[in-house]
This record gives C-alpha cells, sequence and structure tokens, in this order.
C-alpha cells in the first residue's frame, strides 16, 4: 500500500521560508515524476510544482523563482523549498505523482502566511 505523508508546514510571516517534506512508503519514487499541489479554502487544487524522474522541474507562474521543488530517491523523499512567502500562498499542500494518482492523496500539510 503506498502512502504519501507530508511535513513541514506551518505559519509563517509574509517574506519568510518554509521547506516541505513528502515521505513516500509502499513504492520506490525513482524513475516516477512526482509534484506539489495545493488547495487554499474555497478553490480548486492546482499544481504547483513538478519534478521528472531525470529531475526536470517545471512550476506555476504564481511560485516560478520563489518555490524549488527537489527529490532524494535513496530517501525516498520529495522537498519542496518555499521563499519569499505571501498571503495567497496559504493553502494546504499535498504531494502526488504527475499526473495524480486518486488513491494516493494523504493528508497534505498545512501553511499559512499571515502577519
Amino acid at each position: 500500500q503506498v502512502q504519501l505523508v507530508e511535513s513541514g508546514g506551518g505559519l509563517v510571516q509574509p517574506g519568510g521560508s518554509l521547506r516541505l517534506s513528502c515521505a513516500v512508503s509502499g513504492s520506490l519514487l525513482r524513475f516516477y515524476a512526482m509534484a506539489w499541489y495545493r488547495q487554499a479554502p474555497g478553490k480548486q487544487r492546482e499544481l504547483v510544482a513538478a519534478i521528472t524522474g531525470g529531475d526536470s522541474t517545471d512550476y506555476a507562474d504564481s511560485v516560478s523563482g520563489r518555490f524549488t521543488i527537489s527529490r532524494d530517491d535513496a530517501k525516498n523523499t520529495v522537498y519542496l523549498r518555499m521563499n519569499s512567502l505571501k498571503p495567497e500562498d496559504t493553502a494546504v499542500y499535498y504531494c502526488n505523482r504527475n499526473p495524480p494518482i486518486q488513491t494516493y492523496w494523504g493528508q497534505g500539510t498545512q501553511v499559512t502566511v499571515s502577519s
């Protein structure tokens, strides 16, 4: 049974930074395209950052230049480094395959950007 467990969220002031982690169990991460997604209150879930098995990356325009996605296949973990955070980045952040597999959605980790 595959499980994805997100962690690292919290409350941060505008301009601050956080690093999210996604630990994958039940399946090897190697070679799979992964992504971070987020869902803000009242909005649909959106793709934020993606990384291929070959480490190519892509970002939503709203986070490009501020967020960095990376992976450590030896640790079966995907990361999202978030800098220069803005209030509009407030959301629950999830990781999943890209494209996502419905049964893989975890609980996510809450990121709140507020002064």
